[in-house]
């Protein structure tokens, strides 16, 4: 006879977030991310290709005199590259590095929606089989009325080693 298995068997610890979330489009599927980290949204610019950068890392480009490096968040999460389109945007965070100093990091995606209130207990935590990396820059999954929607922690999905390392460019 088989044991039950429990919920604390098969889920990670419920999340504590809770607060605004901007949320945009990957693939055909919704994401968030906490408006906190967030300097500002920008449309495409031209970015500038840097040589033997990972392939997630599209290049840079110049905002206002500042030097901001451009992750594709498509192909860092294992999704298809983000093909520019009229709606593609650039959410330009202001994360910590790993020596603690503030870094501007873009981050392409294919449209922004909407920002949401969402309280922690909207959020339901990721269940087991989720790989170690999703589980660590995933805060949990949230519903809404057109579907689910995946919550990331922007500032582990993009790792502070690789801000750090972005920052030197």
């Amino acid at each position: 006879m088989s044991k039950p298995i429990s919920q604390q068997e098969n889920f990670s610890s419920p999340p504590s977030h809770n607060g605004k979330f901007l949320t945009f489009r990957l693939s055909s599927e919704s994401y968030g991310i906490e408006v906190l980290s967030i300097r500002e949204i920008i449309r495409m610019q031209n970015i500038t290709p840097v040589p033997q950068m990972p392939e997630h890392v599209r290049g840079v480009i110049n905002l206002r005199g500042n030097v901001i490096p451009i992750i594709d968040l498509g192909i860092k999460l294992g999704l298809p590259k983000t093909e520019p389109t009229e709606r593609t945007c650039v959410i330009v965070l202001d994360i910590k590095s790993d020596v603690g100093e503030n870094t501007f990091l873009g981050i392409a995606v294919e449209a922004v929606e909407e920002v949401l209130n969402i309280d922690s207990d909207q959020i339901e935590p990721l269940p087991d089989f989720w790989t170690e990396i999703s589980r660590d820059g995933c805060i949990g999954i949230a519903a809404r009325k057109s579907g689910l929607m995946t919550l990331l922690d922007i500032e582990k999905v993009v790792s502070r080693e690789a801000c750090s390392a972005l920052a030197n460019l």
